[in-house]
């Protein structure tokens, strides 16, 4: 067997770990390894779900399909997704647990570790090697006991590890050197290299400060990461900040948003509008939500809600999971969300939501486009790829990709269970021919490889990594 295990800690949230697991998973597999990414456990708001029907956090199925794999559960093990008011909903292996405050699940984790351990320990047995995506900061030190995805797995797996910091954020040479010295001994003596991402302005500015951390340390600096402007899926809310698109697309920024990644691809023309503005957009969208009945309430006693009504048949609005919930005349809970409740949804579609179990469903599917409804008449006749992860069944009168979703009379409304629509390129080309615009697109995948091979001294790192 030829290398082990590269770790990539991080000293913040947002340092840019996923981005550099994805473009050493895409070096490696290039190369010639077999390779594959791991998350002990990740929070985040956006998922993915596997051909198998499991539900992982969407950064570690891009991993993924970058080292030319499928996405697999194993590959993150521990998933929560926040809630709020510290509850996050638990999901284990790809399934839904249910949903748990931050106490109970730190009960929860004597349990947790044997599942991450077994995970890791299935995937370094069928790959040559596995990168470790570690999460938050490092150096967590109120947490140590606790912390499955830094020191635990670190433990565990004894991998090379690197240190991101995000010099954008400003302290970067603080925040490496503050982490590497509060990290404990048998994991500092694991690290191989500092990495510094997005810089903006020149390289030749840091190296003071670059040997200066190495002597302090006596770690190399093994890169520097210009500031990238990619495409890959966000991880958090956070990220949302950073999107500063045309605006002819208008996402309804819901208080619990989820699945925002679904709208990546048309990032370039697209902003999130707050509930409080009247957007001036082209076309208006309602995206998932993790409390689908919440943030109806919220979004109906806002400003949004009455540019909503003003755009219904004059521009289109389109609604995706919760956000084709909401558009819908009727939600009806029967006490999974909250207490029993009947609620009037947008109205905008003949469809009904009825919420009778916690039990989610989590698919994969291809369907052909069969509505007529604006943009997607374009294309009508031909396939689309998408997955599905909600609770809640609904009921329409007229579907649009044969059995799921919903149109308007008019045509000027429709809303679907898909996750993902916008990632097919048929899709985007409708949106395109709609608006009268082109978009460019470039192989992300390849273009973050490329561009950490040229600023990070891999030979460097891949010759510190030990043998399995």
């Amino acid at each position: 067997m030829g290398m082990k295990a590269i770790m990539v800690g991080g000293t913040t949230s947002s340092a840019g770990k996923s981005l550099l697991v994805t473009a050493l998973c895409r070096i490696l597999a290039k190369r010639g390894y077999e390779v594959a990414p791991f998350k002990a456990q990740n929070m985040s708001l956006n998922s993915f779900v596997t051909k198998k029907g499991k539900e992982i956090a969407i950064a570690q199925a891009m991993q993924a399909f970058a080292a030319g794999i499928e996405p697999d559960e194993r590959m993150n093990p521990i998933l929560l997704k926040p809630k709020g008011n510290f509850v996050s909903q638990l999901i284990v292996l790809g399934e839904a647990i249910g949903d748990i405050d931050s106490r109970e699940y730190y009960k929860m984790v004597p349990k947790l570790r044997k599942v991450v351990e077994k995970a890791y320990e299935e995937l370094a047995e069928e790959y040559e090697i596995v990168v470790i995506e570690g999460a938050g900061g490092m150096a967590e030190i109120n947490l140590y006991d606790r912390d499955l995805s830094n020191i635990h797995i670190a433990r565990y797996a004894k991998p090379s590890i690197l240190i991101i910091g995000d010099i954008d954020r400003g302290g970067v040479f603080a925040s490496l050197y503050g982490t590497y010295k509060l990290l404990p001994d048998d994991i500092r003596n694991l690290v191989v290299g500092f990495v510094i991402n997005r810089l903006r302005g020149y390289k030749e500015f840091l190296y003071d400060g670059v040997e200066k951390l190495e002597a302090l340390c006596k770690v190399p600096v093994l890169g520097i990461i210009p500031f990238l402007d990619s495409e890959l899926p966000s991880e958090d809310s956070l990220n949302i900040e950073e999107w500063k698109g045309s605006g002819l697309i208008g996402i309804v920024r819901l208080p619990r948003i989820s699945n925002f990644t679904d709208f990546e691809p048309l990032r370039r023309i697209a902003r999130f509008v707050e509930l409080k503005e009247k957007p001036d957009c082209e076309i208006l969208v309602i995206p998932g939500s993790k409390d689908t009945i919440a943030d109806l309430k919220v979004l109906k006693s806002m400003p949004i809600y009455e540019q909503i009504m003003r755009f219904a048949g004059k521009k289109p609005i389109i609604g995706i999971c919760g956000g084709y919930q909401m558009l819908g005349k009727e939600l009806v809970d029967f006490g999974v969300e909250h207490g029993v409740e009947k609620v009037k949804g947008l109205g905008l579609l003949e469809a009904e939501t009825r919420f009778e179990k916690y039990k989610k469903r989590t698919v994969q599917v291809s369907k052909k486009v069969t509505g007529d409804a604006e943009i997607i008449r374009s294309i009508k006749g031909e396939t689309v790829w998408g997955y599905e992860i909600h609770k809640g069944i609904t009921s329409s009168k007229r579907p649009i990709f044969e059995d799921d979703g919903c149109q308007s009379e008019d045509g000027m409304c429709w809303g679907t269970y898909l996750h993902g629509l916008f990632w097919n390129e048929n899709l985007i080309r409708a949106v395109e021919k709609y608006l009268g615009v082109r978009l460019e697109f470039k192989n992300q995948f390849d273009f973050l490889a490329e561009e950490v091979e040229k600023n990070l001294k891999l030979d460097l790192l891949f010759s510190q990594i030990p043998s399995g």
